[in-house]
């Protein structure tokens, strides 16, 4: 009971406590949820987990709107009980993943900063449910939200009804971290007043229409988050190859000596290059990005980062713990805002962002492929990297120059599919060195590429390919094909 009141504050919240059978109950075939949840942190447990029984006793399916990817409860379970019909705008689900390559399940892929307006714009159709993890509800009804914001706020807006998902497991010492700003949409939009990484423009809470919440249920489910596996030998290259980069940068006055803000993808190699950042040898870095992992906090705390703004706090389980226990180091260090605003092309540009994002594959030219395989077969999903590299100061792709044990080749002729066209992309790192392409032509990216980028035993067939191109007078941009 002291727990609930806790967490509950305002009677008239507690009056709705319900089972998580019960919340579920409001959800019916055919609607369109949308729920808190970005790369899997903040995102709800308990109904899901309720919702995917429900469907597997009497099939019914919906259409599943997130921030980005969410955990195996709501990803996993929905997904594995035939439940989704359609899934926006990212997912990192083995199981969802392969019902989407298989046609069960259609997939919108996205930009993340696109969609809050797209949703109140209405173009995504109209949100039923609002599926949103708390961490407490204050005693004049404000939520507090959990480990995400992503595109809670705007949900919560628009949505018909609402199922708030109370969670004991997240710290109720969270509440002060989020910065709750949703800008108005054109023709009435304002400039938004951020300038500084640490600057708070918005409040710690979300208010809602207190009629529109249907159901509060309780849950002590953590965030599930994979262990991000421990740096390898070309990891560890590739984060020296561009932290070596970045010096030059500085040395030659195209990078200020205090630096400018990163962005970070996610992943073993992103995570390597953001432990590398220390190899610049400075203090007081600042983070302007989605998510918040392991290797930032250990920045934060080494002093080497200073501050650090994202969406979400993704962290391994261990790391989640030791955040939970030691959250007064981080409090002031750290703000979670809405994607729209963590990802926001104009502040992005606004703060003059170094972009870090990984790649499946680069062509010759420049071109980035970062969600399919194969051309046909999707992976993830574009997430906000197009974000970040389209409106960077600075756009870096980061990639082994070969998988599968140098079985395949990572720089290739033509990239399958294109997500960052050669417009978008500056410089593209491997473990065997730099591509710096800014300014120069196609037929010059093709042989910096070749030369800087791609593994030795690759690089005869790649010259080959673009000698036989250029022979034959392919064009601008040669290539064999149409």
């Amino acid at each position: 009971m002291e727990e609930l009141k806790k967490r509950v504050q305002k009677n008239s919240f507690r009056n709705k406590i319900t089972s998580p059978e019960k919340a579920a109950d409001f959800i019916k075939d055919g609607m369109t949820v949308a729920t808190s949840g970005f790369t899997p942190a903040g995102y709800p447990k308990e109904v899901p987990l309720a919702l995917a029984k429900k469907a597997e006793k009497k099939p019914l399916k919906i259409n599943l709107l997130t921030g980005a990817s969410v955990g195996e409860e709501l990803d996993g379970a929905l997904s594995k009980a035939c439940a989704i019909n359609k899934r926006i705008p990212y997912q990192t689900n083995d199981h969802l993943r392969e019902a989407i390559n298989c046609g069960e399940v259609k997939f919108v892929d996205m930009h993340l900063s696109h969609m809050p307006q797209m949703v109140r714009y209405g173009s995504l159709g109209k949100i039923d449910i609002a599926l949103v993890e708390l961490v407490a509800i204050k005693d004049d009804g404000r939520l507090v939200i959990s480990t995400s914001v992503g595109n809670t706020p705007t949900f919560l807006r628009e949505a018909e009804k609402i199922i708030l998902e109370v969670n004991s497991s997240q710290p109720l010492q969270l509440e002060g971290i989020h910065d709750i700003y949703i800008p108005e949409d054109p023709p009435n939009r304002q400039p938004i007043p951020l300038v500084d990484v640490s600057d708070r423009i918005g409040t710690p809470y979300i208010e809602v229409d207190e009629e529109r919440v249907v159901a509060v249920v309780f849950s002590d489910k953590k965030d599930v988050n994979r262990e991000f596996a421990p740096p390898d030998e070309v990891s560890e290259q590739i984060a020296k190859n561009l932290i070596s980069f970045l010096k030059k940068e500085v040395k030659e006055g195209r990078i200020p000596d205090e630096l400018l803000p990163f962005q970070s993808g996610v992943g073993s190699i992103a995570n390597a290059i953001l432990k590398g950042l220390a190899g610049l040898g400075m203090k007081g870095l600042k983070f302007y990005s989605e998510v918040i992992q392991d290797s930032v906090l250990d920045l934060l705390e080494e002093g080497i980062l200073g501050f650090a703004s994202g969406t979400s706090l993704t962290l391994s389980p261990a790391k989640l713990d030791y955040f939970n226990e030691n959250y007064p180091r981080f409090k002031e260090k750290i703000i979670l805002r809405p994607q729209e605003i963590s990802n926001n092309p104009e502040l992005i540009r606004r703060l003059g962002v170094i972009a870090m994002n990984t790649a499946i594959e680069v062509d010759i030219y420049g071109n980035v492929n970062s969600t399919h395989i194969l051309g046909r077969r999707m992976m993830n999903g574009i997430g906000g990297s197009g974000d970040f590299s389209r409106n960077a100061y600075l756009s870096i792709f980061t990639t082994p120059s070969v998988r599968k044990g140098g079985k395949i080749s990572c720089i290739v002729p033509r990239a399958s599919h294109i997500d960052h066209t050669e417009h978008d992309v500056q410089v593209i790192v491997t473990e065997q060195g730099v591509a710096d392409l800014r300014g120069a032509s196609p037929q010059e990216k093709a042989e910096i590429i070749i030369n800087n980028c791609a593994h030795p035993n690759c690089r005869e067939d790649l010259e080959e390919y673009f000698s036989r191109c250029k022979k034959e007078g392919f064009g601008h941009t040669p290539c064999i094909g149409s």
